[in-house]
């Protein structure tokens, strides 16, 4: 299949074809630990200054790439920009992350809830996608993301952040209806926008369900599971004759793993916690998987990470259908030299596994 890049090693990755090497990206990869990214964002005046402005967000998603020779670029911008558009307010509190002036407090509010308008509140999202595709130049494919519908309702209820998620948590006990009124508005929000992602040049999507692994068994499976699945359902398929692979992660989510491979995604995403050869073991043939060194790794020496990166490279065993990946997004504080080196480390050390 003709992908429409240079380097399609990624994409043949995901759909479990023959590869000549390991492809890897890293979650966060346009991020603070890079210099440049920094300086970016000071002239952006914010980090909704870079999210909002294409010229930006293409910048900032093209530095990882112009350092390391890594194998595909993701779209820079934020999962909540979906309940931003859905009219809660995003602001960023100094020191504080992400917050909602609108939080969904009361029955009212929830009800009240629209879907978002994705060609006119999200349209900077999708001119950043086609800017960023253009500049790619066909350099490596590019991904598109949004949050899963149980991660967004999580901030859109708790107003921003939690550590213990109480409050969404009450709302999911207490009144299953409406909280699954907040996620059927939301998951129709998130098939559009992700769709709007790939009409514009996305070549693959990712969910991130960066909270479902706080949820009990049952509960992940009633109110996460199925509207990643009804998501997956929903997405376009093939564009100009070509496949666009979905990619889901949960994190916190490697006990279910059969579940979510069962979604109809073409990868899934796994984090630090769970052995990748075990997880083939799961899913056999049905899913390629994405991951999962422990992002703290990239703390260490160059000779350490290199260790690590062989230990994953050896579960994951022979054969294709492994994108690497960190468990989780990059930290801030990780010197790019250290990135480098994981870099180098896959590219060299996965050869002898295909």
């Amino acid at each position: 299949m003709n992908f429409n890049v240079k380097n399609d090693t990624f994409l043949r990755a995901l759909l479990r074809q023959p590869t000549e090497y390991t492809p890897l990206w890293m979650m966060r990869q346009a991020g603070r630990y890079l210099p440049e990214y920094r300086a970016t964002r000071a002239k952006a005046g914010s980090f909704m200054g870079l999210c909002t402005s294409p010229s930006y967000a293409t910048e900032v998603t093209l530095q990882p790439l112009d350092r390391f020779p890594l194998d595909a670029a993701i779209l820079f911008s934020d999962i909540l920009t979906v309940p931003d558009a859905m009219g809660l307010g995003l602001y960023f509190a100094e020191g504080e992350g992400p917050k909602f002036q609108r939080p969904l407090r009361d029955e009212a509010a929830i009800l009240a809830l629209r879907e978002a308008d994705v060609d006119k509140d999200l349209r900077y999202v999708t001119d950043a996608v086609s800017e960023i595709r253009k500049a790619l130049d066909g350099r490596v494919p590019l991904i598109g993301f949004s949050g899963s519908p149980f991660t967004l309702s999580c901030y859109m209820v708790e107003g921003g952040g939690s550590d213990d998620y109480a409050k969404v948590k009450t709302l999911m006990y207490n009144d299953p209806k409406l909280m699954h009124h907040i996620l059927e508005v939301t998951t129709r929000s998130v098939i559009n926008y992700l769709n709007a992602q790939i009409e514009a040049g996305a070549q693959a999507v990712m969910v991130f369900d960066s909270w479902g692994g706080v949820l009990s068994h049952a509960a992940f499976h009633e109110f996460s599971l199925a509207y990643t699945r009804r998501i997956i359902d929903g997405l376009i398929k093939e564009k100009d004759g070509v496949r666009i692979p979905s990619i889901v992660f949960t994190k916190g989510g490697g006990l279910w793993i059969e579940g979510i491979a069962d979604t109809g995604c073409d990868a899934v995403g796994l984090d630090w916690t769970m052995d990748i050869g075990i997880a083939r073991q799961k899913v056999g043939d049905r899913v390629a998987l994405q991951g999962n060194i422990d992002p703290a790794v990239l703390f260490a020496s160059p000779d350490a990470i290199r260790t690590e990166v062989g230990r994953v490279l050896s579960s994951y065993g022979f054969g294709s259908g492994h994108v690497f990946n960190l468990g989780h997004g990059i930290s801030q504080h990780v010197n790019p030299e250290h990135a480098a080196a994981l870099v180098e480390a896959v590219h060299e050390l996965s050869r002898k596994y295909h």
